[in-house]
């Protein structure tokens, strides 16, 4: 990983290669990459991982096509009840921030897709578990999200060996935490930005994200910035193929600090459209995140105490998103 002058700090994002994922061997090495950019910043680059081009391609191309739709087409499926569906421009403000007093609205319109959730799941009607909303305009749209969504599903389930191996625990470890995932596909559109605007103006507010791992393919446009130890934000440039990957608040806890929940944010300066699709894999909604016993001594007892993530994720929502708080 480069370092700053100092020789402590990253000086940009590291990248992690994948290649060999899914073997032991592959697995092994990818886990000692894992633990180094995870525990240095936080964030890296997957570099050869198994969603092809061809997919990646596709997917952006049923993010344009969805934001280029009229306004009405797309409020027809405004967010549901569900966390499902269209999210206008200046509908979300980031009040759990621990990096910043967030005063503004994120600056960006996004479509939301969750994990499937048929009528007949003994899951369904609970909180976030119900239907997804789709556009009558494209019909081929559903289709794409959800071939793109299954490739990823399987794609962080691979991953789950070598986080493991990473935190000192047997490969399969983890894998009962995910036997129904929380998942969200989210087709981000971020306007330009005029170069003079507001300075606590942002597309994407300082933030971290809830879960376990952020998978963020975006365009060319660069915006995105990662946030060091020591309050230096590192530019987070483009690299086509690849994908942005970071640590989410539950992994953080999961692992009592050692991996660190690092803040974000993006500024669309670009003069042009900016088009991004993070996907979070997050652990099922009855999940009891506990500090790893691999991530503790008598030295480094646990700092968190038990929770359900069920519970962490819903009371961030409630208060991030305009759709979810009471009427006036």
């Amino acid at each position: 990983m480069a370092t700053s002058e100092a020789g402590l700090l990253p000086d940009k994002l590291p990248v992690v290669d994948l290649k060999g994922l899914g073997t032991p061997e592959g697995d092994a090495a990818i886990a000692r990459e894992l633990d180094d950019a995870f525990g240095g910043i936080g964030f890296a680059y997957f570099a050869n991982t198994p969603i092809s081009q061809a997919q990646q391609d596709a997917i952006f191309a049923a993010s344009r096509a969805f934001h280029a739709l009229p306004d009405a087409d797309k409020r027809a499926i405004d967010m549901n009840s569900f966390h499902r569906g269209y999210m206008a421009p200046k509908t979300s403000l980031i009040q759990t921030s621990s990096v910043a007093k967030v005063t503004k609205p994120n600056y960006s319109e996004s479509f939301m897709f969750m994990h499937e959730v048929a009528p007949d799941d003994p899951r369904f009607g609970l909180p976030l578990q119900g239907p997804n909303q789709w556009p009558a305009a494209l019909p081929s749209f559903r289709e794409e999200v959800l071939a793109y969504q299954a490739a990823m599903e399987r794609f962080c389930k691979q991953l789950l060996r070598p986080v493991a191996l990473a935190l000192g625990l047997p490969a399969d470890h983890l894998a009962p935490f995910f036997d129904k995932p929380t998942t969200f596909l989210r087709l981000l559109h971020y306007p330009p930005q005029a170069p003079d605007s507001p300075e606590d103006q942002f597309g994407s507010a300082p933030h971290t994200d809830y879960g376990f791992l952020t998978i963020l393919l975006q365009d060319m446009s660069g915006g995105l910035e990662v946030r060091r130890k020591d309050g230096v934000w590192l530019k987070a440039t483009p690299i086509r193929g690849t994908y942005v990957v970071n640590v989410a608040d539950m992994l953080s806890r999961w692992t009592n600090g050692r991996w660190q929940s690092t803040p974000h944010r993006v500024k669309n300066l670009s003069g042009g459209d900016r088009y991004s699709c993070p996907y979070f894999f997050d652990m099922d909604m009855d999940a009891t995140v506990e500090v790893l016993p691999s991530c503790t001594s008598a030295e480094n007892p646990p700092r968190h105490p038990p929770v359900l993530y069920g519970d962490y994720l819903l009371e961030r929502l409630n208060k991030n998103y305009a759709y979810r708080q009471p009427a006036a």
